[in-house]
């Protein structure tokens, strides 16, 4: 969300909700020469969010204040961002930007990704600089594979390493559960993992998932979750026995999000 001054008086500061992404399936269905993967994915962002918010100051730098102590230094993706915009539109100044942490990290959610994407958003409407949707994506690749995915909030199809998105005509809510395990794994191993186990190709699942839910049927969707991750990570005993008692409560369907999430469709 991004509040607006309708009055006309120059807006000093700004507030977002940078919410969360899901991978309805992840397949990964070639690698490329840059050693890079091509994937096909249903993204869908989901009612969890970070708050951001972005005030002007008279300064030449960032400032980031969060609840999370570890995301305050250079590394943090919002800073990163900061600096390639400043590079390209010199009528940025300083900011302060308090970033209120509410998606777990290392949680394939893509919280730091959708608070880059929000962050541009915010930057571009702030200091108007009337960045087209396109120019927004074209600095986001550059942070990035799944930032791209996140300036949309709708579901997409997302194809190559995340950048070309095909967004998908539906209404459709729905209800999930979420559960964060206390395992975490490193995905430039998991993709070297998925090349030697030769799991590069493509599967059925998108084209049902997409049809699922433009059609708004929930056990269609359920019934063709995919996330190729799930095939190769270590854990695999841990994330059975949460399916299996989920399933017992009822659930529909069970998958992976990223490798470190387990999602469960509820009835």
């Amino acid at each position: 969300m991004i509040r607006t001054n309708l009055r006309g008086i120059k807006m000093e500061k700004i507030y977002l909700k940078a919410r969360a992404k899901i991978n309805l399936n992840l397949e990964v269905i070639g690698k490329r020469e840059d050693n890079y993967h091509n994937i096909e994915s249903v993204f869908q962002k989901i009612n969890l969010y970070d708050e951001l918010y972005i005030q002007k100051t008279n300064t030449q730098k960032i400032e980031i204040i969060t609840n999370v102590k570890e995301l305050n230094n250079q590394e943090n993706i919002i800073y990163k961002a900061y600096q390639l915009l400043k590079q390209e539109y010199k009528d940025i100044t300083g900011v302060e930007v308090k970033l209120n942490k509410k998606i777990p990290m290392q949680a394939g959610l893509a919280g730091g990704s959708t608070d880059c994407a929000s962050f541009i958003k915010g930057i571009n409407k702030l200091f108007s600089l009337k960045m087209s949707q396109n120019k927004m994506e074209e600095i986001g690749k550059k942070l990035g594979a799944d930032v791209v995915p996140c300036f949309y909030n709708q579901p997409i199809k997302a194809e190559g390493i995340g950048e070309i998105i095909t967004p998908i005509d539906t209404s459709f809510k729905y209800y999930l559960v979420i559960i964060k395990p206390s395992i975490a794994c490193n995905t430039r191993k998991m993709f070297s993992k998925i090349d030697e186990q030769k799991l590069v190709n493509k599967k059925v699942n998108t084209q049902k998932i997409i049809q699922g839910l433009e059609k708004k049927q929930l056990k269609e969707i359920a019934s063709h979750l995919y996330n190729v991750f799930e095939e190769v990570i270590e854990e695999k005993e841990i994330i059975q026995e949460i399916k299996k008692n989920l399933i017992k409560q009822g659930a529909l369907r069970k998958f992976n999000d990223r490798y470190r999430f387990l999602c469960l469709w509820n009835i």
